[in-house]
């Protein structure tokens, strides 16, 4: 299976950006789509953004689109979620998923992704 790592998270006041990248390692992701959630302390883990498999097609969360842009590097396992204009609203623990399935459509819920990394922490002062 598709093991994954977070990486990237800080501490950032209103506005900063901030550039979070996933890695796998066990085997190559290619042919998964590629998803990142995030939860804050009490609340659901929540859809944040996803790319297909191919790259072709992105979904983003309503609170995140226009900000945040992910992106995919089959050849060096490696996906990321450039975030900018960061608010409070927007500190959580960020995960990266892998898709349950090869060559199956984006989706945007808990139970579309298999694969999780541990998640990386971003927090963003006022």
């Amino acid at each position: 299976q598709v093991q994954l790592v977070e990486s990237g998270g800080g501490s950032v006041q209103a506005g900063g950006s901030l550039r979070l990248s996933c890695a796998a390692s066990g085997r190559t992701f290619r042919g998964f789509a590629m998803g990142w959630f995030r939860q804050a302390p009490g609340l659901e883990r929540e859809f944040v953004g996803s790319i297909s498999w191919s790259g072709g097609s992105k979904v983003y969360a309503d609170s995140v689109k226009g900000r945040f842009t992910i992106s995919r590097d089959d050849a060096k396992n490696t996906v990321t979620l450039q975030m900018n204009g960061l608010t409070p609203d927007d500190t959580a623990v960020y995960f990266c998923a892998a898709g349950l399935a090869p060559l199956r459509a984006v989706g945007r819920e808990v139970r579309d992704f298999g694969s999780w990394g541990q998640g990386t922490q971003v927090t963003v002062s006022s």
